[in-house]
C-alpha cells in the first residue's frame, strides 16, 4: 500500500498536513510547525506511511505524547469515525485464516504494517479522546495484549454516553462500521 510520492505530491501533502495542525492546535499545544516540518521532510518513509493514513481516510494530525517528560511528535488518524477505507477488517492473520467463509479482505494489523504504522494501544485511545470525541458511531480495533489473543479475543474501543468504552470481541469477526486506527511516531 505504501507506495512512493511525488515531490510535488510530497509539497501540497505538507501543505495539507499544515493547514489541519494550524486548525488543532489543542492537539498540540507544545510542539511548533517547524519541529513537525524538519521531521517529516527528514524521513521518507514516515511521511510515506502518514501519506498511507490520509489516503484511507484517516485525516492523520500530530497529537502530543508524553512519555518522562519528553514531548513526543506523534501522528495519529483523527478523523471523527474510523478511517473508511480501513473498515471491515478482522483483527490479525491469524483470525484472517481461521474464517472459511465470508472472509475480510484484509486485518487490521495486516494493513497497519502494510502501511508502516502501528494499531493505537488501550492507553493511546483514552489519551486521544481528551482531545475530542472521536468513534461515535463507528469503533476502532485496538491493539490486544497476548493473553487476550491467546484466548481468541481482540479489543476495541469506541465513544459513547459521553465516555469511552472498550470492549472484545472474537477476532476473526469484522463489522462495516469498525476499523482502526493507527499512529506514527516522528
Amino acid at each position: 500500500m505504501k507506495e512512493n510520492i511525488s515531490a510535488e505530491t510530497q509539497n501540497s501533502f505538507i501543505e495539507l498536513l499544515k493547514k489541519r495542525f494550524d486548525k488543532n492546535k489543542h492537539r498540540h499545544p507544545h510542539i511548533t510547525w517547524d519541529q513537525v516540518e524538519t521531521k517529516l521532510k527528514s524521513n521518507q518513509f514516515k511521511l510515506a506511511s502518514i501519506y498511507a493514513m490520509e489516503q484511507s481516510g484517516g485525516e492523520p494530525d500530530v497529537i502530543e505524547l508524553e512519555n518522562l517528560g519528553e514531548v513526543h511528535i506523534c501522528y495519529v488518524d483523527c478523523s471523527r469515525e474510523s478511517p473508511k477505507g480501513r473498515r471491515s477488517f478482522c483483527y490479525d492473520e491469524i483470525a484472517l485464516e481461521s474464517r472459511k467463509k465470508f472472509k475480510p479482505q484484509d486485518s487490521a494489523e495486516n494493513m497497519a504494517k502494510e502501511m508502516g504504522i502501528d494499531l493505537l494501544t488501550e492507553e493511546d485511545y483514552h489519551h486521544l479522546q481528551k482531545f475530542e470525541a472521536f468513534d461515535t458511531v463507528t469503533s476502532s480495533w485496538l491493539k490486544t495484549t497476548e493473553n487476550v489473543r491467546d484466548l481468541g479475543g481482540a479489543i476495541f474501543g469506541d465513544f459513547r454516553f459521553g465516555r469511552v468504552f472498550i470492549y472484545h470481541n472474537g477476532a476473526e469477526s469484522y463489522y462495516a462500521a469498525r476499523g482502526f486506527r493507527g499512529k506514527c511516531l516522528l
